[in-house]
C-alpha cells in the first residue's frame, strides 16, 4: 500500500510580532499559505479568551486554517512561574487550536540531571492527559536549551513520557549537516507533527532565505513524503523579518511542496 502524506504550507505568527492578527492573515493570503500557528506571547496572550475567538474568527474568514497555538509553556517551569497550563489549554480552545506547542524544560538536555528529566516527563504527561479530555494534542518543541535539543535526548524524552496524546515537533537543529538533521527527523518519525521551516546555517547566524537553503529542504520535505500522514510545515524565522521575504519564502516551499 503506497504511503500518502499530506503536507501542508503555513506559518508561525511569531516570525511577525511587529504586525497585528489582521496584517498577518493578509499576508498569508497572499503568500497563498494554508494555516497559521498563532503564538500565545504577542498575539493571542494566555487567558485572553476574546482575543482568542476573535483570531479564531479572523483566521476562518479569511480561508485560513489554525494550525496550532505556539504557547512558549515550558514544562516543569512555567507552572511555578504563575502560568498554568489550565490557563494556555482554555486560550487554545477558545482559539480553536487542535495543538499546543510547548517547551521541554528549561535546560539543556546536556544539563539535567535524571530527577530533572523524570520531573519534566512527569509533568508533561499531566499536561497531555488535561490537553486530551479537551480534544487537543500537545506536542514538544525541538528545540536547542531543552530536552530535545539531540536526537538522543529528543527520543529518550519521547521514551521515557508515554502518553499518546503527546508528540513532537521538529525543524533543523542549527550547525548540523544535512545528514544528521535527517536522522533527527527520522528518530522522531513515530510521534512527529508539524515541522518549523526555516534556514540558517546555525543559531548564531543571521537568519537566511529559504532559497539558500532548497537543497537541504527537498532532502527534509522527501524524507517527509516517506514517513507518511497529515502535518503542516510551518515558516519561521523570516530573513531580517521582512513580509515580503516571506512570499518568496513560501514560492519555494510551495514549489517543494509539489
Amino acid at each position: 500500500m503506497a504511503v500518502v502524506a499530506e503536507l501542508k504550507s503555513g506559518l508561525a505568527s511569531v516570525s511577525f510580532r511587529q504586525m497585528n492578527p489582521p496584517q498577518i492573515t493578509a499576508l498569508c493570503r497572499r503568500a497563498g499559505l494554508t494555516g497559521i500557528e498563532w503564538g500565545g506571547d504577542v498575539h493571542v496572550p494566555h487567558g485572553d479568551l476574546e482575543m482568542a475567538r476573535r483570531v479564531h474568527e479572523l483566521t476562518l474568514e479569511a480561508g485560513l486554517e489554525i494550525a496550532a497555538y505556539g504557547s512558549y509553556y515550558r514544562v516543569g517551569s512555567s507552572e511555578q512561574d504563575g502560568l498554568s497550563f489550565n490557563r494556555v489549554l482554555g486560550t487554545a480552545q477558545a482559539l480553536g487550536a487542535p495543538l499546543i506547542r510547548v517547551w521541554a524544560g528549561i535546560k539543556s538536555s546536556a544539563r539535567a540531571d535524571k530527577a530533572y528529566i523524570h520531573w519534566v516527563s512527569d509533568e508533561a504527561m499531566r499536561i497531555a492527559g488535561l490537553a486530551q479530555e479537551a480534544g487537543i494534542k500537545v506536542a514538544f518543541e525541538y528545540h536547542s536549551g531543552t530536552l530535545t535539543d539531540t536526537r538522543e535526548s529528543a527520543a529518550s524524552l519521547m521514551q521515557d513520557s508515554p502518553h499518546p496524546n503527546l508528540y513532537s515537533l521538529w525543524q533543523p537543529p542549527g550547525g548540523w549537516g544535512v545528514s544528521a538533521c535527517l536522522e533527527s527527523l527520522e528518530s522522531v518519525r513515530p510521534h512527529l507533527l508539524n515541522v518549523h521551516v526555516f534556514h540558517s546555517e546555525s543559531d548564531a547566524e543571521p537568519r537566511q532565505s529559504l532559497e539558500a537553503g532548497r537543497d537541504r529542504w527537498q532532502a527534509y520535505i522527501e524524507k517527509l513524503r516517506q514517513m507518511g500522514g497529515a502535518r503542516y510545515c510551518l515558516l519561521e524565522f523570516v530573513k531580517d523579518d521582512e513580509p515580503e521575504q516571506l512570499i518568496r519564502d513560501a514560492t519555494v516551499l510551495h514549489a517543494l511542496l509539489q
